[in-house]
């Protein structure tokens, strides 16, 4: 692995607690590190690897957390 590739998927860890519910949590931290992992996937040659990757660890991230841990706010969805 890059370590572009890991800096990205350290940060969608570290981003992915977005929301108060443990739903809107694992949306939100699936969908941020799709997008976090498709780019990396890219810069590595394969983006919709990383998208799944990132998507899996991002949501695995925000519903393991709780809002206490990392709060962001409301999710886009729920403003």
């Amino acid at each position: 692995m890059s370590s572009r590739f890991l800096a990205l998927a350290l940060a969608t860890v570290l981003l992915a607690a977005c929301g108060t519910s443990t739903t809107d949590r694992a949306l939100s931290g699936g969908a941020i590190g799709a997008g976090a992992g498709a780019v990396g996937g890219a810069l590595a040659g394969a983006p919709l690897t990383g998208a799944v990757i990132g998507g899996a660890l991002g949501a695995a991230a925000g519903g393991l957390t709780e809002s206490e841990d990392i709060d962001l706010g409301k999710p886009v969805w729920r403003r």
